[in-house]
């Protein structure tokens, strides 16, 4: 037995013991029951197929069972758990204490009052989440019954996915998914590898090559499996995707063989097997500790600047309730200091009164009051603002202009609650790669040996020489070209897929070279710049044909070679390289390297290293993505030491990265250059004219890519983020903190110097972060000053501090990210808003973000024209509700100066309920979404008018005092004016009786519902047949209800105050046209106002207004929510009738808007997406045609 191999045996096995039975690690409740605290030990030790140790003292960890749980509640914990969920909320909570204090004290309303509307708002939400829960219920026991197969007792049993057990070993079939995260044990295939893909974990759909170690790989069978005596052991479970560090020990003839694992060996949860009939893998994690399910958290919850409005002034108007109630308390014990008032006749004490503590009736009656005025809090505004958010981020996904035909991919909201924050946006951060540009590699030029090359019709020819000289001709390169492209071949993650029957998997990978051409092969490859290098060699003449096992084969011109493929140094952020390790067919050990040229030339010593640089540089003011390609040979003894280093590195459990790390370091020395390849990724289309339209619109864009300075800044400048005209500064290659403060102060000066011209800002990441480190106010300064910043070879994280900067400056400035690839998650997630492109980098950001495109040019329309209607609308609706609910308790206050602080109602229980449910609450939804103050097509002709509601200007504390004064001044007119025009004249009445209580009550509250209604009506621009039904019918509904509630008794209400209230009110001509001239008063200073702003001091929004749009044909207003396929509308019969009595359409409509109609059609076999654009753009009443 190898001592090296029982030593780190022992070693594990000791530390594990120890950790086990170390009473100070383990608690002796804990140690008595036998196993682990979850995590507690750094490792955790797998037993394949669950082989314990028979001897020795043996105390199992314990680990998950293999159910996902995604719910939230369960039957019994649901109602408690939802409950305290949803009184967490401040408002839900505040409603919860006025209802309790009805019910404890004698208050002037009924606890329905209060009680109602809470239950309303706390039921609506309950149904909706326990629907919710019910789905992530019903989905999780679909997945944790799914069918599997695992190896117990020596034969293939069928379980559920729920019951397998870590150290069970897994059978898993062609395109089924793994049911735990599995480490590879064997495959179908004589080398033990498998194919997989992860497209649901990451959105990657390359296939991926993964290992199993070969003294598991030939147990092919149930029965050899049985057999198998091993032991894994590896870290505790962690959410990163792309790490696994472990080790697997097999016992074999009384020997001990340690192999390490690592992210090649792991089969993770969600993957997909394919192109491989079967494998067998062992269970490591399960259930919540796999990786799939540690992924599930749910990202840090943004705040729109408009929720932050709104809860200040909730605040505001706190403290006006709680002025009112302490007024009013005062005034009503200032008032009864006289002694006529304190106990007149009609109203005696009881004795429990005069009897009872001074400071416990003033409480009882401050809380009297507050229950009195809570109205002045609108509950109902929550829920409204939520339905408008949920039902207005449909129109995005509706919205042709944003679908994506060539991919079929439509836009995505993953969550609504920042819809209208995409009307703020301030400073936009963009990704270059695969989001300004199409991600679409295609090879160009390359640098081989000092000498520049092209490829010309299959032929690498030399700068200046056609593709016809004899020069020219590939099959006569020479050693150095050669080698360069047999490195090119050879160093990649590239896989293979063949258009061929599945008749050959399992047997020899190569045997379509005899009989397959290269046309019928397809690469596949998580880089594209990988797969766009090796498509190129192999239209050169050198073409990689196949990997199996550690056998790696090309084509060389007709000439088979096959190498050993002997390690790889995995491509990390930090290294921006990647080599592999072969031994060539004569035997030798070699080594290809290839990555960024900061990455690599400084490590090479040999090759035309100054020519290459050069050729690098001029591939980057081009725009090419350029890599350099270098390589060194190994003496047997050197390669001995390489060897020894890497596996000692890999077999480390404690710090595995780091040893790596040093041993990569020390391989990829020495180096000798071969040369430099420059890939092309074009530009998206219409790029450059949407870059121009955000910066009109005022919105400052920020670069941060990872590519090299020339690259970026060649880009910057063909997309227009740089303009020829542009004073380009440079922060680059700075070395110390004294050289960068230095460098920032004479940028500083030069601005200010400068300060006519636009300056353009380039910065690196070694810059970057000594500015962040010790000079952030400088750099900040710099680049607010500047009309447009890059960051170049940029570390995924640097760009999440770039916009954290940004983010936290004193400005506060509303911040947009935009990226494709998961090096762009963590700024996507710092973003105040975070939009993810659907590129070829995967899913990851996608997955991540708030919203996802499948183009940057969408984003103009995206925030020009979402934004703004979003913005407008909920804004609006904020600042009416606070409108209307002072004008309803303000009267109420009013009130109480007539009736001596009596705590008497004004309004009956009904109204006050219904006030905010029923009798206003459907205009403002229906204004929220689908208000539009100026027509789409002029939002984005005129980017300026973004500037007009940037930095929360509808929500200002000016326009919030604004819509306060007017509501205070509307509710007097609704006093006064009724109680002037009503109040003291008794033979009003067509009996002859006074008016009373309630009908003065019911006179202000009818006034009150018209003027609300009719003041929404003049804010709305946009008028659709939902507007006049909502505006008009809610009118037309209080009438009808009042009627009909007053005009029968109830026999459950215990009153019958509002008996024929409402008939009397209405039979008094007087009545009428005092509610005519209160409504007149209230609104025609209103309508004043706005017709002379239009007139003498136009904004730039209302002077757009008057500018006709584009008259594009539309789908009708009732169609355009319904369109179906082949053009139908699935309400059409309802539209007809509907636009017949509005007057809209003829009786002969059966045919109208044929032909707009048969280019809006679906055939059966599309997916269908309700995305009609007219959804945004509903036609006016009086503009719409048939």
């Amino acid at each position: 037995m190898s001592p090296k191999r029982l030593s780190l045996r022992v070693q594990l096995h000791l530390k594990l013991s120890l950790s086990c039975e170390s009473p100070a690690a383990v608690p002796s409740t804990e140690a008595n029951q036998g196993f682990d605290p979850p995590h507690q030990s750094d490792t955790r030790t797998v037993y394949v197929a669950n082989r314990f140790p028979e001897h020795g003292h043996y105390i199992p960890q314990r680990f998950a069972d293999n159910r996902i749980i995604s719910s939230k509640y369960t039957i019994w914990n649901f109602v408690p758990k939802n409950l305290f969920e949803q009184f967490r909320r401040i408002a839900n909570f505040y409603f919860l204490i006025i209802f309790l204090v009805q019910l404890m004290i004698d208050t002037p309303t009924s606890p329905v009052t209060s009680g109602l509307p809470l239950l309303f708002v706390i039921t609506v939400t309950a149904i909706k989440q326990g629907y919710e829960d019910w789905l992530r219920h019903k989905a999780d026991n679909e997945v944790n019954g799914a069918p599997v197969f695992v190896v117990r007792s020596g034969s293939l049993v069928q379980t559920r996915s729920k019951n397998i057990r870590v150290g069970d070993i897994v059978r898993v079939a062609k395109d089924e998914t793994f049911p735990a995260d599995l480490v590879l044990l064997s495959s179908d295939r004589a080398d033990g590898t498998c194919h997989i893909t992860t497209a649901s974990l990451d959105g990657e759909t390359n296939l991926k090559t993964h290992f199993s170690v070969p003294e598991t790989s030939v147990c092919q069978s149930v029965s050899q499996l049985e057999a198998l005596q091993a032991v894994v052991e590896c870290q505790q479970p962690e959410a990163d995707l792309y790490r696994f560090v472990g080790r697997v020990t097999v016992t074999q003839h009384g020997e001990e063989i340690v192999r390490p694992l690592g992210p090649e060996n792991l089969l993770l949860r969600g993957a997909r097997l394919k192109n491989t009939k079967e494998i067998f893998g062992v269970a490591v994690y399960t259930g919540m500790e796999s990786k799939m399910a540690l992924n599930y958290k749910c990202k840090s919850q943004k705040r729109s600047a408009v929720e932050k409005s709104m809860n200040t002034f909730l605040i505001i108007y706190l403290v006006i309730l709680l002025s009112e109630a302490v007024l009013s308390t005062i005034l009503k014990y200032a008032w009864q200091s006289e002694e006529e008032w304190n106990e007149p006749f009609y109203n005696q004490k009881t004795e429990q009164e005069r009897n009872s503590s001074p400071i416990l009736q003033f409480i009882s009656d401050f809380l009297a009051f507050l229950v009195l005025y809570n109205f002045i809090i609108p509950i109902s505004l929550y829920v409204t603002v939520e339905m408008q958010k949920f039902l207005g981020s449909f129109f995005i996904g509706w919205d042709l202009d944003l679908y994506h035909e060539e991919s079929n991919q439509k836009a995505q909201v993953n969550t609504s609650d920042l819809n209208e924050e995409l009307g703020q946006v301030e400073y936009l951060f963009t990704d270059k790669t695969g989001t300004l540009t199409e991600n679409e590699m295609q090879f160009r030029e390359c640098s081989i040996n000092g000498i520049k090359y092209r490829e010309m019709n299959g032929k690498l020819v030399p700068e200046g020489m056609t593709g016809d000289s004899p020069g020219g001709s590939s099959p006569q390169l020479m050693s150095e070209e050669l080698l360069f492209l047999k490195a090119v071949s050879l160093c990649h993650t590239v896989q293979i897929s063949y258009n061929q029957s599945e008749s050959w998997l399992g047997g020899d990978p190569f045997s379509h070279t005899n009989s397959f051409s290269f046309s019928h092969m397809e690469y596949y490859a998580a880089s594209p710049d990988e797969k766009a290098l090796v498509e190129a060699t192999r239209r050169i003449g050198v073409a990689f044909t196949g990997c199996s096992g550690d056998t790696m084969e090309i084509n060389t011109f007709g000439k088979t070679e096959k190498y050993k493929l002997l390690h790889v140094l995995e491509f990390d952020p930090n290294r921006r390289r990647m080599s592999v390790i072969l031994e060539t067919p004569s035997g030798g050990k070699m080594l290809f390297t290839k990555g960024a040229e900061s990455a690599v030339l400084p490590f090479t010593t040999t090759g035309e290293i100054e020519k290459t640089r050069l050729h690098v540089d001029e591939f980057a003011l081009k725009g090419l993505r350029t890599l350099v390609v270098a390589c060194r040979h190994f003496s047997p003894k050197e390669y001995i030491d390489v060897d020894k280093r890497l596996m000692s590195a890999r077999t480390a459990l404690q710090r595995r990265e780091e040893k790596l790390q040093q041993a990569f370091a020390h391989i990829e020395n020495n180096l000798h250059l071969l040369g430099a390849t420059g890939v092309e990724d074009k530009l998206q289309d219409k790029v450059p004219e949407t870059i121009e339209v955000l910066r009109r619109a005022g919105i400052k864009i920020w670069v941060l890519t990872g590519d090299k300075h020339e690259t970026a800044v060649s880009v910057s400048l063909s997309c227009g983020h740089f303009h020829r005209t542009m004073n380009i500064l440079e922060l680059l290659q700075q070395r110390s903190d004294n050289e960068c403060a230095e460098q920032l102060r004479r940028l500083a000066r030069r601005i200010k110097e400068d300060h006519v011209i636009q300056h353009g800002l380039v910065v690196d990441g070694a810059s970057l972060s000594l500015a962040l480190r010790e000079h952030e106010k400088l750099f900040m300064e710099v680049c607010k000053n500047c009309s447009a910043v890059l960051c170049c070879r940029m570390a995924p994280l640097q760009k999440a501090k770039v916009v954290r900067l940004l983010k936290t400056s004193p400005e506060k400035p509303i911040t947009l990210a935009v990226g494709d690839g998961a090096n762009d998650v963590s700024m996507i997630q710092e973003a105040h808003v975070g939009i993810g492109i659907m590129g070829k980098e995967g899913r990851q950001a996608v997955r991540n973000s708030d919203y996802a495109i499948a183009r940057f040019k969408f984003l103009a329309k995206l925030l020009l024209v979402h934004g703004h209607f979003y913005y407008i609308r909920i804004a609006t609706l904020v600042q009416y509700f606070f409108y209307k609910n002072v004008c309803f308790i303000t009267p109420q206050f009013l009130y109480q100066f007539f009736c001596l602080f009596s705590q008497q109602t004004l309004y009956d229980s009904v109204y006050l309920t219904l006030y905010n449910i029923c009798f206003t609450s459907l205009p403002i939804l229906v204004y929220s979404l689908f208000e539009q103050l100026v027509h789409p097509d002029i939002l984005q002709a005129k980017p300026s008018l973004y500037r007009d509601i940037s930095k929360n200007s509808l929500l200002s504390f000016r326009t919030f005092l604004y819509w306060t004064v007017l509501g205070f001044t509307h509710a007097f007119v609704f006093f006064f004016g009724s109680y002037l025009l009503m109040g003291e004249d008794t033979s009003l009445m067509s009996n002859g009786q006074m008016f009373g209580n309630w009908t003065f009550g019911t006179l202000v509250f009818t006034v009150m519902v018209i003027t609300v209604t009719l003041k929404l009506a003049l804010e709305t621009q946009f008028w659709t047949w939902m507007n006049h039904f909502v505006t008009w019918g809610s009118i037309a509904f209080y009438f009808i209800f009042s009627l009909f509630y007053g005009g029968i008794i109830w026999p459950f209400l215990h009153t019958q105050d509002m008996y024929f209230v409402f008939v009397q009110l209405l039979s008094c001509g007087s009545a009428w046209f005092a509610i005519v001239i209160i409504v007149i008063t209230c609104l025609f200073p209103e309508v004043m106002k706005k017709v002379l702003y239009r007139h003498l001091c136009p904004t730039s929004t209302q002077k757009s207004q008057s500018l006709s749009a584009p008259q594009a044909q539309a789908l009708s207003c009732v169609e355009s929510l319904c369109c179906y396929q082949h053009g139908q509308s699935g309400c059409s019969r309802l539209a007809r009738l509907l636009e017949q009595m509005t007057g809209q359409c003829k009786a002969s409509v059966n045919n109208c808007h044929t032909s707009s109609r048969s280019n809006r059609s679906w055939s059966d076999t599309e997916n269908f997406y309700s995305n009609d654009r007219t959804i945004l753009t509903l036609s006016p009443i009086e503009a719409s045609r048939c």
